[in-house]
């Protein structure tokens, strides 16, 4: 099972091994939410690297990438960062704001589904709401974007990416701080959910809408 790991953008440029002062301007409530992302527990074929948060969208953030991994192959991958904001956000409804970018590559015959983009975005929700995480104001994007090779790239079959952009507020508990590594755990679900992979148990990947069943497993993402 992996852990996760990651890094602080807070104070400077996002690296590990700030002076003391520095370190200790991280406010309270984003240290635990931080740590438990990375004493998380996840399912083996989740592999999980740091990332460089971005310095902009908060105070606070913190940088999770990670694939799934079968037999070798990507199948999907994604990125994952919490942001902090002690003072609150308007657009928030709170202080803390999970934003994620999922993608992986179809078959054309799932790609073609016309009811694929709603069906993803229900794979997102229903990971959260399978794992009894309380959450508001959801938003996001699902793209379904198809290449065709021409020339020397004319012996690639067509491909299709489908790519999910998705931010949303886990509501914090009693002690101020969100359940962040049960949505870790969610996130994960979503992602191998969209590789493809079977369920890992009665807390793994979300149920489908009704009808619906997992993606069959497939070639994973072209780097952008």
């Amino acid at each position: 099972m992996a852990a996760a790991q990651g890094q602080f953008s807070d104070p400077s440029d996002g690296a590990e091994g700030t002076d003391s002062a520095e370190r200790n301007s991280v406010p309270p409530a984003f240290r635990l939410a931080v740590e438990a992302l990375r004493t998380a527990r996840l399912r083996p074929e989740i592999e999980v690297d740091a990332a460089r948060p971005p310095q902009r969208l908060a105070p606070h953030a913190y940088a999770l990438e990670a694939a799934v991994v079968d037999d070798g192959e990507d199948l999907a991958d994604g990125r994952l960062v919490l942001l902090h904001d002690p003072a609150g956000h308007e657009a928030w409804q709170g202080t803390f704001r999970l934003v994620t970018l999922v993608r992986a590559e179809l078959e054309p015959e799932m790609a073609a589904d016309p009811l694929l983009p709603e069906v993803c975005w229900s794979w997102l929700t229903g990971a959260l709401e399978a794992r009894g995480l309380s959450y508001g104001e959801p938003s996001g994007t699902v793209t379904r974007a198809g290449s065709h090779y021409f020339g020397g790239l004319g012996d690639r079959r067509p491909a299709t990416q489908i790519e999910i952009r998705a931010s949303w507020t886990p509501r914090a508990g009693r002690d101020g701080v969100p359940d962040t590594a049960t949505h870790l755990a969610a996130w994960c679900d979503l992602l191998c959910q969209i590789a493809g992979l079977p369920p890992a148990g009665p807390a793994g990947v979300a149920e489908c809408a009704a009808g619906v069943v997992s993606l069959p497993q497939r070639r994973g993402p072209h780097a952008p």
